[in-house]
């Protein structure tokens, strides 16, 4: 049984299949049945003679249009096919439009600017500064048109001592693009002018096209001399435009960029002398006045006056010096004693020494509390027995004491250096100090040093420390 499908379901599928197959297409035709709705999208149909096909170009696209299309235009849009499917019929969808002609050499135009900006000759790094006082104006453009005339009657009337060149050329037809280049060409050959003028008056594409050839527009970029490019009316744009140094809108712009009003160069002078005179003066009544002040200043009335603060404060540097020194003196002695002291405390000799006058003042502390003790006994306890035990008791504590005294005796003998002197040690002394050389830091060669040993004394030089 065949499918039956819904009307929708049929143009989806038409939708899909002719979409798919034509997603950019190119087509050729005549305008008929413009309609401009208020939304800014173009309806027409484009046909031939055999066929039509509708056409909508929206807002977005149409914006790009210099101009609108008309009935009768014959054009080539660029787009693709859709199907709409609330009437069931197929149109194309316009994204770009050329007028048949026209659009061809606007595609042409695009193709060498596209060209020529790769190449880097649009780039401002390549423009050359225009000269604020040219000597001699170079013009290249129609000897019969209004060009030059405009161009003159500016010149003569901003700026009546200049010197003009004009090298007359065809600027459209022809060849104009060839002549146009070799009288831009001979310019910069024999250095003839200081500023170049290229321009025509305003026109159609076709009529302003010289300008727009690849060859006028190498002559430019080469071109040694800066030049300003005038073609047609503000709204035109030309190759030669992008590629000259500066764009004038229009010829009698161009003229007027070429040099400055004479009235406006000597209003300019005299303002800028006048400047200069009221600047020099004021500059001279400012220095005067300050030249006034420095006489009266009290370093120049009194120049001692600029070092009495510099040598008080010399003096008070030299008596914190002073003071600091001594300071430092006083403490580095008290440091010295210190040491002195110390080290004569540490010496053997004086260490027992010092041992032995302590046991002799616990020997008779001892001695003194122990007969202190025993009569405080003897006349508590009377009777013959108290007598007898603390006799032995005194006896033991004095053996007990005495033992102590024995152990202490021993230990003094045993750290005694003369004893350690026996099994073969040896202390070596400084002559003229008197004192222990603890270290090998503390000679030189020659000097003379005291080796105490056991039996007696050994007085020696020293021939090298290792």
């Amino acid at each position: 049984m065949q499918e039956i499908l819904s009307v929708s379901e049929l143009t989806s599928a038409i939708k899909k299949n002719l979409e798919s197959r034509f997603p950019a297409i190119s087509v050729k035709g005549e305008v008929s049945n413009f309609k401009e709705q208020t939304s800014g999208h173009l309806y027409f149909t484009l046909k031939d003679q055999e066929a039509q096909l509708s056409a909508v170009l929206f807002r977005g696209n149409a914006r790009d249009l210099k101009r609108l299309p008309k009935n009768g235009d014959q054009i080539v849009v660029h787009g693709e096919i859709n199907v709409y499917a609330p009437r069931g019929s197929y149109q194309i969808v316009i994204r770009r439009l050329d007028y048949v002609g026209v659009g061809e050499l606007l595609l042409q135009l695009q193709m060498l600017k596209e060209k020529l900006e790769k190449q880097g000759w649009f780039d401002a790094s390549h423009k050359k500064p225009l000269p604020k006082f040219p000597r001699t104006i170079g013009v290249v453009t129609s000897p019969t048109g209004s060009v030059i005339q405009d161009i003159l009657q500016i010149l003569s009337r901003r700026f009546s001592g200049f010197h003009l060149i004009l090298n007359p050329v065809k600027v459209q037809g022809e060849g104009a693009a060839a002549e146009i280049a070799q009288a831009i060409e001979q310019f910069n050959r024999y250095r003839l002018a200081d500023l170049l003028i290229v321009g025509r008056g305003g026109g159609s594409l076709e009529d302003l096209w010289a300008f727009n050839e690849e060859k006028v527009a190498a002559a430019i970029f080469h071109s040694k001399i800066p030049v300003i490019s005038a073609v047609g009316h503000e709204t035109d744009f030309s190759i030669a435009d992008f590629v000259a140094d500066v764009r004038a809108p229009t010829p009698s712009a161009a003229a007027e960029m070429a040099t400055q009003e004479t009235a406006q160069q000597l209003q300019g002078l005299a303002q800028t002398k006048s400047r200069l005179a009221s600047h020099v003066l004021t500059s001279l009544k400012h220095h005067r006045k300050q030249l006034e002040n420095l006489k009266r200043h009290p370093c120049l009335s009194f120049p001692l006056s600029i070092l009495e603060p510099h040598l008080q404060r010399v003096d008070d540097l030299r008596s914190d010096l002073n003071l600091g020194f001594k300071r430092s003196l006083q403490e580095k002695q008290l440091r010295l004693l210190a040491l002195k002291k110390q080290a004569q405390a540490l010496q053997p000799a004086s260490q027992i020494q010092a041992l032995k006058q302590k046991l002799a003042i616990l020997t008779k502390s001892l001695n003194a509390a122990m007969l202190q003790e025993w009569r405080a006994r003897k006349q508590l306890f009377n009777s013959h027995e108290l007598q007898k035990n603390l006799d032995q008791r005194f006896s033991e504590l004095l053996a007990q004491k005495s033992g102590r005294l024995a152990q202490l005796i021993s230990h003094l003998r045993g750290i005694d250096p003369k004893n350690l002197l026996t099994k073969g040690y040896c202390i070596l002394f400084h002559e003229k100090k008197d004192s222990v050389i603890l270290s090998t830091h503390e000679l030189k060669a020659q000097d003379n040093v005291r080796l105490q040993l056991h039996d007696g004394k050994v007085h020696l030089t020293v021939n090298g420390i290792q």
